[in-house]
């Protein structure tokens, strides 16, 4: 039997100076990593005491494979070094969060938790009195609210859907992975969001959530972004060619550029205006605060197809270019279509016009953020108060409103 005692009596070593202070030396560690591999074969033992259940199940670890799986990756039985670290198709470990090859990834990730809310904190009561209110809000501002809610609640479903069944497995950098799992759950939040406004005012779930089939510029929306989807989310899909490295990275262009960096900005944008006229001021709220976590989800996006295209220049060709081009410009116009449905005539000191200098003037950006031609020469942002809500710098502080005492593990029940 192991004695910790007489472990701690022997071979005493006087303590490490210099650099190493502060640190076991070599010799040490190698002592407490025999004894502790001794300690866990020993706790392996089959005792006296152990049902015939447990005697089986360490008998059927003693046949474990430590290694097993690993040959798939090369390298992997070696530590990472940052160059190997690629955006895809990358072959070290993908396990070694550390040393970071994309710092502005860890950054990115630590932003998003520290810009952590829940539905749950936003005061409804003035949008349900107003909701219900006859006289409240006019019939323009009432289809814009649930037509926004009707394609919000399953836009965020899809991208979420998206970035836990393809993109996540097909992005081989760990620092990379590590804000995608932050961005899954922030998905999972604003679909929370949507379906907590959705019952606070009373509405019709059913209708609200299918109209993504029912309601064509909705539904428009929602079966462009899948069809960007379907190859790449079956489980047999592996990048690793020009033609699914390209599958991947038209992806990545479809939901980063167009689905979270134009197809939300119409809906932003009046539901936004309305909580600027102090009308349905929760829903806005808690639109301020999506908006907040899509400006970091599309900056993310945006850096990740600018990483790609740096490490794989094959695949920007003059192809992918015009494709890429046609993409966000295809995305344009469906969200012109929808800002046309949402708002046939004037509401809330905007118009269609207005809405579709706006949406060319976003779509000129994610053109020039991934380093396209502007297709829309001339254009100026008429909302320009909207960049100021994505700025924490220009508005009053962020969590003002918020309940910021929030319920800690003890006052929570695991029954």
């Amino acid at each position: 039997m192991l004695s910790w005692d007489e472990f701690d009596k022997t071979d005493e070593a006087e303590p490490a100076k210099g650099a190493n202070a502060g640190h076991a030396s070599e010799a040490a560690m190698d002592k407490l990593d025999s004894a502790g591999g001794a300690a866990a074969l020993e706790a392996r033992a089959v005792s006296a005491n152990d049902s015939d259940a447990i005697a089986r199940a360490k008998a059927a670890l003693d046949k474990l494979d430590v290694a097993e799986g690993l040959a798939e990756l090369e390298g992997s039985a070696a530590r990472v070094a940052v160059d190997e670290k690629r955006m895809i198709n990358c072959r070290a470990d993908l396990n070694q969060l550390v040393p970071f090859k994309y710092d502005w990834a860890w950054q990115k990730y630590l932003d998003g938790c520290a810009n952590h809310w829940m539905p749950q904190e936003v005061n409804m009561t003035t949008d349900i009195a107003l909701w219900k209110d006859p006289e409240g809000l006019t019939d323009d501002e009432r289809r814009i609210v649930l037509r926004n809610l009707g394609f919000f609640s399953t836009a965020d479903s899809l991208v979420a859907n998206n970035l836990v069944l393809a993109v996540y497995r097909l992005i081989t950098n760990p620092e990379c992975r590590q804000y995608i799992l932050r961005q899954a759950f922030e998905e999972a939040i604003h679909t929370h969001a949507y379906q907590y406004c959705i019952e606070s005012l009373g509405m019709d779930e059913g209708e609200i959530f299918n109209m993504y089939h029912e309601i064509p510029s909705v539904a428009k929306k929602a079966a462009w972004g899948l069809k960007y989807t379907r190859s790449i989310s079956d489980p047999k899909f592996e990048t690793g060619t020009v033609e699914t490295d390209k599958e991947l990275l038209r992806n990545l262009i479809a939901y980063y550029c167009v689905l979270e960096g134009i197809f939300f900005y119409c809906g932003f944008t009046q539901i936004l205006s309305m909580g600027r006229r102090n009308k349905m001021t929760g829903v806005a709220e808690q639109f301020q605060y999506i908006l907040r976590d899509e400006s970091m989800h599309l900056n993310f996006g945006i850096d990740v197809i600018n990483q790609i295209k740096i490490e794989n220049p094959h695949l920007w060709d003059a192809e992918m270019k015009e494709e890429a081009t046609q993409m966000i410009l295809q995305g344009t116009q469906l969200e012109i279509e929808y800002a046309r449905d949402t708002m046939p005539r004037g509401v809330l000191g905007m118009n269609a016009a207005m809405m579709e200098d706006y949406l060319k003037f976003i779509a000129n950006r994610r053109l020039s953020q991934i380093g396209l031609k502007e297709e829309y020469p001339g254009t100026t942002n008429p909302f320009p108060w909207m960049s100021e809500i994505m700025d924490l710098k220009k508005e009053k502080n962020f969590f003002e409103t918020r309940v910021i005492e929030y319920q800690t593990g003890g006052a929570l029940s695991w029954d």
